[in-house]
């Protein structure tokens, strides 16, 4: 088989039924594409026999490819795992549970050819429970809010993209949930396309509710990565000052208070807040010094020319093709 140009990365946890469905519907909307592709499933930890399913039909394709991680960690995990192992210039990610539809896949290659960098499936008739449908809106509101990309489904498990995008973000963690914030930050042209999404037919979601929990202190890291990664000292250093300020007012307050009548403030649990306060104060300022300081020290490493250079190389290219 000759180097492929698009390569599809499927993570997988316990979908023995499903899989055997995904391979034959990607190998008939890739049947359209004038394009040499693979597809690159990676076995999440399954415990049934999920990874039978993907050797078989690896020896019989050799399009397809599986890696099998020892056990689960995670969907980010299995998305880097198979990212360092594809070899195609554009990607494209789906669930293998059968709910993103792979017809869609022509699509959202079509506006990566129109110049897009990523483009983000937005699931608008979803075929999931309500308990789903509505904390999954206010997650898309507040990640729109905090990261600066309104996007109308942030966490579309069907995405396509350059390869290049997913090596540089980061994918750790429950990062997988704001690929899309994260590559607008980088400066990559991130767009959204409707897709069809459908219900799921065999087993049941490895996700509850609990994901909404640790999604929200994910987005906390990505509200740091993106509005303060390369300007630490505003973020401590604002906290810093917000809190020395109150600390300030409160010192002040009780300084009038001892100097202009005869209450005693020694005991006031109002002394202790502003000392508190105060000291938590130099203490932000103090490590956003620091973090600046490291920086200054691992940013020289950082050449931000690079992708300067291969946005403008990757529109002439574009431009050439649509020629």
């Amino acid at each position: 088989m000759n180097v492929p140009v698009v390569s599809l990365l499927a993570p997988a946890k316990d979908e023995r039924d499903s899989l055997p469905e995904l391979f034959a519907e990607i190998s008939e909307a890739m049947a359209r594409q004038h394009r040499e592709w693979e597809l690159v499933v990676v076995d999440d930890g399954s415990t049934d026999d999920s990874w039978q399913v993907i050797a078989e039909h690896a020896a019989l394709n050799p399009r397809i490819r599986g890696i099998r991680l020892r056990r689960n960690f995670g969907k980010a995990a299995a998305l880097a795992a198979g990212v360092s192992e594809l070899r195609g210039e554009l990607m494209v990610t789906l669930d293998a549970d059968l709910q993103d539809d792979p017809s869609e896949i022509p699509r959202l290659l079509a506006d990566l050819d129109s110049g897009a960098d990523l483009v983000s499936g937005h699931k608008a008739q979803r075929k999931d429970p309500l308990r789903k449908r509505l904390p999954s809106k206010v997650f898309n509101w507040f990640t729109g809010l905090i990261t600066g990309l309104r996007l109308s489904d942030h966490n579309c498990g069907l995405k396509a993209a350059r390869t290049e995008v997913y090596r540089r973000v980061p994918l750790y963690g429950e990062l997988h949930r704001y690929i899309p914030a994260l590559a607008h930050q980088l400066g990559y042209r991130v767009v959204e396309r409707t897709v069809n999404h459908r219900a799921r037919q065999h087993g049941v979601s490895k996700y509850g509710l609990e994901r909404y929990a640790r999604g929200a202190l994910d987005l906390l890291t990505v509200m740091a990565l993106t509005r303060y990664g390369r300007r630490p000292a505003h973020l401590f250093g604002g906290l810093g000052m917000l809190a020395g300020t109150l600390g300030t007012l409160v010192l002040l307050h009780l300084t009038g208070v001892w100097l202009f009548t005869e209450e005693p403030i020694g005991t006031r649990p109002l002394l202790t807040l502003g000392i508190l306060l105060e000291i938590f104060g130099v203490q932000m300022i103090s490590l956003g010094l620091l973090a600046e300081l490291v920086l200054h020290r691992t940013e020289r490493e950082h050449d931000v020319t690079v992708l300067v250079a291969d946005q403008t190389t990757r529109t002439a290219n574009s431009e050439q093709h649509a020629s």
